[in-house]
């Protein structure tokens, strides 16, 4: 048309060469498959947003509301002068993210290697075992991070938590959940027919592991014969550790320090188990 002007041509996209995409991988990988993982996990964004935000206001509108005053009324220093509210929703949070990583590093880790095989595409690039397995972890985290967030927000609504490091248990949530997911992840990854190991992993290990670890009450209240599921838990330390930033729980400096040691004990040898049975899985 007259008068219009000439529309400049729009150079194309020069890919890298093959050398220097290698070597890219070789040095990013990790993060490329946890960008992968990711833009998978925005098909159910929605589903996880409405996880992350339903199920705190649903549980603490029941304990804060309904369960808690008949609590309150019927008991002086058990809860060590807090509401009952107060003391449960720290293992209310770390809960809901140990729940999460028993998903994540389950059924998804089985997809991987037999169902769908997607971490056999990636292995066809310059991507290693290891990286993918880490990739993976570092996505699921992020997902743990931002769910214990978005948890942490609604407990502090419900004035749940009075103390200025609060906003620390949503880290703690996080540390819980990769104690708990990582060597579970690391027995998925080895795992070659499913014959409902998932199933009883829940119904065995998960469902116990909240009950018994002073999630709804302290865990000196338990008798001796099942007070130990508290002490190996996962989910005691990390909510032993919240009740201490939340509202200030009395603990012994020693006892707090033996919950963060214990937790990233657990998370850093399941994080090497699993990366060597992608390994042993994969090859090298």
């Amino acid at each position: 048309m007259a008068g219009s002007k000439p529309t400049t041509p729009v150079p194309p996209l020069r890919a890298h060469p093959p050398a220097v995409s290698a070597a890219r991988a070789r040095k990013w990988g990790s993060f490329f498959y946890a960008e992968q993982v990711l833009r998978v996990m925005r098909n159910y964004g929605w589903s996880v947003v409405l996880y992350s935000v339903g199920q705190p206001v649903a549980y603490l509108f029941a304990m804060g509301v309904g369960l808690a005053s008949l609590v309150d009324a019927n008991s002086d220093s058990v809860f060590g002068g807090v509401s009952y509210l107060q003391f449960v929703a720290p293992a209310l949070l770390v809960s809901a993210a140990v729940m999460t990583a028993s998903g994540e590093f389950s059924y998804p880790i089985m997809d991987g290697f037999k169902w769908r095989r997607v971490f056999f595409g990636p292995h066809a690039s310059p991507l290693v075992p290891e990286q993918i397995a880490t990739g993976h972890i570092m996505a699921s985290s992020l997902r743990f991070l931002l769910q214990s967030v978005v948890y942490f927000a609604v407990v502090a609504m419900f004035g749940a938590s009075p103390g200025a490091w609060g906003w620390v248990s949503a880290l703690v949530a996080t540390l819980a959940a990769l104690s708990f997911g990582l060597p579970l992840m690391a027995y998925a990854a080895s795992i070659t027919q499913d014959k409902g190991q998932f199933a009883l992993v829940q119904r065995f290990i998960v469902m116990p592991l909240f009950l018994f670890s002073g999630t709804f009450f302290p865990l000196d209240t338990l008798p001796l014969a099942v007070r130990w599921i508290g002490w190996i838990s996962p989910v005691w330390h990390g909510t032993e550790l919240g009740r201490v930033f939340t509202y200030g729980m009395e603990e012994n400096p020693l006892l707090t320090l033996v919950h963060v040691l214990y937790l990233l004990a657990t998370a850093t040898a399941g994080f090497i188990l699993t990366r060597r049975r992608f390994v042993k899985r994969m090859g090298s």
